[in-house]
């Protein structure tokens, strides 16, 4: 969103104003299909068997019809089996994967930077294992109930296939996805009494559960390894009630001098819900020395990283040291415009996943009627989402305000393109002055930060100490 003489990322803010062909029919496909889930598919109302025909009509082109419309079929007659259901999620998924591939496509002719080349991971061979089954008859049953119809005695019945899956690392992607799903779910029980159901995230979450329960799916595809520099751009934090995670976003130097790409670099671990703000570095920091690289300002110099098909880095603390120190804006402005952004996977592919970075800079802060905070780019103003600003950090929605460039992550949500700020540059007393989203992640003198990391040890300790109890007993 710079001119393209000051070597900026977006040169073409206009390109993301403009409709995309064909995006409004297959969201309302999808959409037809969340609210039969709603509702459940044990016994659909003629009026929502729409849902699940839609789903077929939107993919009949594809090698999934004949499966997808049998399973339709089924659906609308009260009689779909788990298999049938497996269906009915690869469509829906593939239906929201075309919808991800449309505005990605419309971002890299907006940004200009080259795409990398699209890889398809062999399917995973053998039988479903006796956990991914358990996790699929839950799913099931899920669906047949609705979430209108989910009780406290449904929903905890994931509660023994997340434990029996957790001490595997292979199913740890799915029992994670399903411990956080029943929580959610629990939390809205009886959904008879609910006033608002979250259709589309929940049948996201189902459909997900759904496809990693086939074998192989949740492997993770290595395209190789990475040696060279790692040039970080900025922190993306997300936390659950359950989880948290925290995503690098960087540029990747290859040592062999070919171009430069983006990658992601991410850890992820368990959390009470007692642990907030500041504290949650201190789960997430010791699983990542890269972590507090960033909080420093520093590069990382990678030995043979295995790093997958779609860019994300598969840390090993045993392959990374510290590097020389590395501004993230100068990265932003010198390296970002000329690197390679990455593919995405097939199972990856959804809107919600778009996560694109990009520099801004020379753009005009201002407020919509609704209150939302925008940057008017040559005309085209793009809003900036400060909800996903986390509070475990220095950046504030003032100091995004008050900005003259920022490093963000461009993303899509509610129809339209969105700007999640990473750090933003602000002038103080006439100097520039760079505020960052995981500017603590290495630690903090900050006084909110050091209160909230002596209340996370505080809280950890005491539940340590609990545990042990137990354990003893």
């Amino acid at each position: 969103m710079v001119p393209a003489e000051q070597g900026g990322g977006v040169m073409r803010a206009d390109l993301l104003a403009g409709p995309v062909p064909g995006l409004d029919e297959a969201l309302a496909a999808v959409d037809a299909f969340d609210r039969t889930l709603v509702e459940g598919l044990s016994r659909p109302r003629p009026e929502l068997s729409a849902g699940p025909a839609g789903l077929a009509h939107a993919v009949a082109g594809s090698p999934l019809a004949d499966r997808v419309a049998e399973a339709a079929g089924k659906a609308v007659a009260g009689a779909a089996g788990e298999d049938h259901f497996v269906a009915l999620a690869a469509a829906r998924t593939a239906l929201l994967g075309s919808v991800h591939d449309a505005l990605t496509t419309r971002v890299g002719e907006a940004t200009g930077r080259p795409r990398g080349e699209e890889t398809v991971p062999h399917p995973g061979g053998g039988q479903a294992a006796n956990l991914h089954l358990a996790a699929r008859s839950w799913l099931a049953d899920l669906a047949r109930s609705g979430w209108q119809g989910i009780d406290h005695d449904l929903v905890s019945g994931a509660a023994p296939v997340v434990s029996a899956m957790l001490p595997d690392p292979a199913m740890r992607r799915l029992a994670t996805l399903l411990d956080g799903f029943a929580v959610e779910l629990a939390a809205s029980c009886p959904g008879a009494s609910l006033e608002r159901v979250p259709a589309r995230r929940w049948a996201d979450l189902w459909s997900r559960g759904m496809l990693l329960t086939l074998p192989g799916a949740a492997a993770l595809p290595l395209s190789g390894t990475a040696t060279g520099r790692l040039l970080p751009l900025g922190v993306d934090l997300q936390e659950h009630a359950t989880a948290v995670q925290a995503q690098v976003h960087a540029v990747f130097e290859p040592a062999d001098g070919t171009a430069p790409r983006l990658v992601r670099a991410g850890v992820s671990v368990p959390k009470p819900d007692t642990v907030v703000g500041a504290g949650l570095w201190q789960l997430l920091r010791p699983h990542m020395s890269l972590l507090a690289a960033v909080g420093d300002g520093c590069s990382m110099d990678l030995t043979d990283m295995p790093v997958t098909a779609d860019g994300d880095l598969v840390w090993d603390d045993g392959q990374a040291r510290r590097g020389d120190p590395a501004d993230a804006f100068a990265t932003a402005r010198v390296a970002l415009p000329a690197a390679t952004d990455a593919a995405t996977v097939p199972l990856d592919r959804h809107p919600a996943r778009i996560a694109v970075p990009l520099f801004l800079e020379g753009y005009e802060a201002g407020t919509d009627d609704d209150g939302t905070l925008t940057f008017t780019v040559a005309g085209h103003a793009l809003p900036v989402d400060t909800d996903r600003i986390p509070a475990a950090g220095p950046l504030t929605p003032e100091a995004v305000a008050a900005s003259g460039a920022c490093i963000a992550l461009l993303r899509w949500d509610a129809g339209t393109y969105r700007v999640q700020p990473l750090a933003v540059e602000r002038t103080v007393r006439k100097k520039a002055v760079a505020l960052h989203a995981g500017g603590w992640a290495g630690g903090t003198a900050d006084k909110a930060g050091v209160r909230a990391e002596k209340a996370a040890t505080d809280a950890v300790a005491v539940l340590r100490e609990r545990a042990g109890r137990l354990l003893r007993k």
